[in-house]
């Protein structure tokens, strides 16, 4: 009887292992299949955003040509005018714009980098000088590399 009851004990608790794993497995697909369709929900929801961005940007195209157009067929003798007056205007202010301050981004990159390489190589090798002189150039370039990708996206850079 002994022996009876122990098996039994035995198969009991192998088939309730055997079914939480079972049951884990599914609570686990679960949630990944509800994770999938709240990404999937986003993408469409900033896809929809897009669209209505591009519909905005589009409407406002529109009308600024049909507020030229008017303005046009209203007043043809100023326009005739306009372009000496503002191509004068145009120049001087076009000057003021394109003069940079300051340093950019990559030289400020080169220079941050280089000090942050050479502090580190200094540290890490046991011949300071070395270290230093090779942990300095490689900053620098990476410094450079990063603010010249920062100099590209703000325009200052071609």
């Amino acid at each position: 009887m002994r022996k009876i009851l122990a098996i039994a004990t035995v198969a009991l608790m192998f088939g309730a292992c055997s079914n939480a794993k079972k049951e884990e497995a599914i609570k686990i697909a679960t949630i990944k299949a509800v994770k999938d369709s709240i990404r999937l929900d986003s993408f469409k929801r900033a896809d929809s955003e897009a669209k209505l961005q591009a519909a905005k940007i589009k409407e406002e195209k529109r009308v600024l040509m049909l507020a030229e157009e008017r303005a046009a067929e209203n007043a043809p003798a100023a326009r005739i005018a306009e372009p000496t007056v503002h191509s004068s205007a145009s120049n001087s202010t076009s000057t003021q714009n394109t003069k940079k301050k300051g340093w950019s981004s990559a030289a400020l990159g080169t220079v941050i980098g280089a000090g942050a390489g050479g502090l580190g190589g200094a540290l890490i090798d046991k011949k300071k000088g070395r270290g230093a002189a090779i942990g300095g150039v490689a900053g620098a370039g990476a410094g450079y590399l990063i603010g010249r990708g920062q100099d590209k996206k703000s325009g200052r850079a071609n």
